[in-house]
Formats: structure tokens, sequence, C-alpha cells
């Protein structure tokens, strides 16, 4: 019977090796392996795992095209629902959302979705290793064009899956980026080892550019540009705001002015979007001798990650046990094959500098857990006596992230949330008629696949709109 098979493993790079490259740690499925993991699929009437799915990706019609051999119609299948799959297929939690509802993973190991996702994508895009001999065309279906215009602020994961439904839908849609490449957080947050830019992103942003969609890179809304300019003086109907979450926090204990640290944004940044990894780039990146990165969620496992192949001896500090790591568990076994260390129930206090304003180290304090806290998780709390040190030369900070302040500062009458974060109401709609706003924008930091959900429901929410003026 299918639930007797054993999922199919996915072949990685050796571990040894992979901490001193940026190549991709994991080779994804071939199309025997595939093939082989898409029969352990039940079928179920009623699958939850589509229920799980942000997006609603149909996924047993896929994975039952998967097990027949037709990769093309499978890739049909998913372009109806995403535009991302070989992005969501590497980096989404399926732990907790579609593999997380699926009926083998009761009793034993759930259907490797996102994998077959990945293998999918990688099939269509023609990436070796997959068996594919040539890219394929594109599966999405486009309706002809219906004269009306949106524009989209933001080229991430929420953008781009509001902009690719839009223009299936037959919109003009034009797409605003601050940055000078487009993907967001995609292409400044996500290392190189987890999703290559070249050879995966951007083949899937060139997916929504062949919808018709355009994308413009340099333009800062709110500076160079405004969303009234948009609406009144340029003759967009509808905007949506999908400008992310990038300003960084940071724990306000003495030191962290020092030379030597950073926000785990700036150091990404300055690593994936400005290729400072690569020899034939000048991009000034500092990963130190002895590196402590203070957090515990994928964001930090990225950016220790990151410094342990930039040469640094890297340590993970988390105020938390390891049950209460935020990161996907699949990121924490891959840190830790790596060799980088976890200093657990541990909290900094103060970050030392030499008398040239330099980190020199860190002091901590160990901590035990208390009662759950209003996330429902326990409470961290300081074990009077317990400081030490812990030698270091650069400390990254990787505490989450707040929304960009500037679209609200410069359009009055777009209301904010006690976050930071736009008000908007589930379908995407903001305080102002004609704006709608999703993802990281309005949540504060959360995964791809839900910013891309927000983006399909706001959309909706804008055809909707645009259709009952």
């Amino acid at each position: 019977m299918a639930n007797r098979i054993p999922r199919v493993p996915v072949r990685e790079q050796d571990p040894k090796v992979r901490a001193h490259n940026f190549e991709e740690v994991s080779y994804g499925y071939n199309k025997e392996e595939a093939m082989l993991e898409a029969s352990r699929c039940l079928h179920c009437k009623n699958p939850l795992c589509v229920t799980g799915c942000p997006v609603n990706i149909n996924i047993p019609d896929f994975i039952a095209e998967v097990l027949a051999g037709n990769f093309d119609a499978a890739a049909g299948v998913i372009a109806h629902d995403s535009s991302l799959p070989a992005v969501c297929g590497r980096v989404c939690p399926q732990e907790t959302q579609c593999e997380g509802k699926c009926i083998l993973g009761v009793k034993g190991e759930p259907v490797a979705i996102g994998k077959l996702e990945r293998f999918v994508a990688d099939w269509q895009h023609g990436v070796p290793g997959t068996g594919a001999v040539a890219p394929a065309a594109s599966r999405a279906v486009v309706a002809p064009a219906n004269g009306h215009k949106v524009a989209v602020i933001g080229s991430g994961p929420a953008g781009l899956a509001c902009a690719s439904d839009l223009a299936k839908w037959g919109y003009e849609v034009h797409v605003f980026e601050a940055l000078h490449k487009a993907g967001g957080v995609l292409a400044y947050g996500i290392p190189e080892f987890r999703l290559p830019k070249d050879d995966v992103l951007q083949k899937e942003i060139d997916e929504v550019t062949a919808l018709g969609v355009k994308i413009e890179t340099d333009v800062v809304v709110g500076r160079t540009a405004l969303i009234d300019s948009l609406l009144d003086d340029e003759g967009y109907e509808a905007v949506f705001v999908g400008t992310g979450a990038g300003l960084p926090r940071f724990m306000g204990i003495p030191g962290e002015n020092l030379n030597g640290v950073f926000s785990a944004n700036e150091f990404l940044t300055r690593n994936n979007l400005m290729k400072a990894f690569r020899s034939d780039y000048r991009t000034p990146i500092h990963a130190g001798v002895k590196c402590c990165v203070v957090g515990g969620g994928n964001v930090a496992m990225d950016a220790a990650r990151t410094a342990l192949r930039l040469g640094a001896e890297t340590t993970i500090v988390y105020r938390r046990g390891e049950s209460e790591l935020p990161a996907r568990k699949e990121e924490v076994h891959h840190a830790k094959e790596e060799g980088i260390r976890f200093e657990l129930l541990t909290n900094p206090v103060e970050i030392i500098g030499d008398e040239n304003g330099c980190v020199e180290g860190m002091k901590c304090i160990r901590m035990e857990l208390g009662e759950p806290d209003a996330s429902g998780r326990r409470s961290p709390v300081e074990i009077p006596g317990s400081e030490f040190m812990v030698e270091c030369d650069t400390v990254i900070m990787s505490l989450g992230t707040s929304p960009n302040p500037l679209i609200a500062q410069t359009r009055p009458g777009l209301e904010r949330s006690k976050r930071g974060g736009l008000v908007a109401d589930e379908a995407g709609a903001t305080t102002r008629p004609g704006i709608f706003a999703g993802g990281d924008a309005v949540t504060g930091a959360a995964t791809v696949i839900l910013a891309m959900g927000a983006g399909r429901r706001a959309a909706a929410a804008i055809d909707e709109y645009i259709k009952g003026r």
C-alpha cells in the first residue's frame, strides 16, 4: 500500500563541504525519486493538505500528474494558484502547513509535498538533475486585456502574487520596486545556499513578467513617487502595498553601537543582494573571526550559516530552549550539521568593546523558562548571578523586523497598527478606498507563503473593487 512506502530522502551536499561554499544545500528529487514519492499520496476525498496551503494549490491533482510522469501538466495545476513554486518548494514551512495536514503524517511521515513542488518547478525551468531536456513554456492562462490598470508597490512574494493573479485576469499591472533587483526579501534576505538567485528566483520572476507584468526598479514610492500621483495622475485605479517588513529591531542594550554589531537585515542584504560572498564583487562585509548571532528564527539561521561560510566560528545565542526555536527544524538540523554552536537559554545583557570601539565580547546571562507569555510560549526568566562572557568580534542581531513606515507617513488616511503595519481587513482593504495592502507590510515579518496568500486575497478584492466602480 502507498502508506507503507517510506518517504523518499532528498540528496544533499556533504555538510563538511557545503560549510565552505554557497552552492545549494539540497539537490532535490530527480524524476524517478519524484514519481516514487508521489506514489505515497492517498488522494484523500477531503484533502486537508489543500486547506493547509495558504494559496490553496490543488495538491492531490498535481501529485497525480507527477505520478503519471506528466510533469508539464503538474506545472499547469500549480500555476493556477502559485507564481513562485520553485521558491515555495524550497523555503516554505511545509511541515506546519500542507504537510502538517497530510494524513500519512499522523502515524508516519507525510508526503514530501514541498520537495515535489520544487521538482515540478525545476523540471519546467530545465534545471539540471531533474531530467528535463529544456525549459518548458509557461502554463499560466492569461485573459484578454480588460483596460484597467493597477499599481503594485513592492516586488516581494505578496506583490508578485497579487500582480500575477491580476495579470491573469486581464489587468495591466505595474510593479514598483525600491531596490535595484526585483524579489524583495527573496532577493535580499534568503541566502544563495537556500535559494539560488539566478537559477531559481530570477526564472520565477521571469514567469511573472511573461504574464505581462511590468517591473520597474529603483522607485521609492513615498519619495520618488507618491501613491496619490499614481491614483490621481497616472491612471491607476487601485494600488496594492506589499512593501514587506525591512525595519530591523535591536535589544537596546549597552554596546549595540559598537563597530562589529550588525542587524541580520544589513548583513544578509550585503551578502545576498549585493553579492559580497563572491570574489568578483567588491561589496564590503565583516563576519569576523568569532561571530555571535542573537535570535532563533529562520533569519538567525541564515545569518549564522552565512557567517560560517565567510570563515567565522559562529554561535547562535537564544533566550529559550531548543524546542522553542522558531526556525524550521530542517534549518536547525542543517546548521548543527555544518558546525554552528548553540548557546541556548542565554540572553545578552551588554556588548563589550575595546579601546577602538570594536566588539571584543558579549556579556550574557543564563535563563530559565517560566510561565507562558501571550504567544503561548513559556517566558524566559533571568537566573540571578549567572552572568558570563562570550568571546566574539562580531554580533548579528536577528530579533525580527517591523514594516517600513514611509508609505503611511506620506499618504494621509492610511491607519497603522500598534506594531507599525498598515491596518487592512482580511481582503486587504486599507482605511483609504482604492488602496490595498498585504503580507509583512500588514502583519510584520512572517512567511513567504503567507505573504503570497495575502497578495492573492488582495488581488481578488481589487478585482471586485474595480468591477464595482
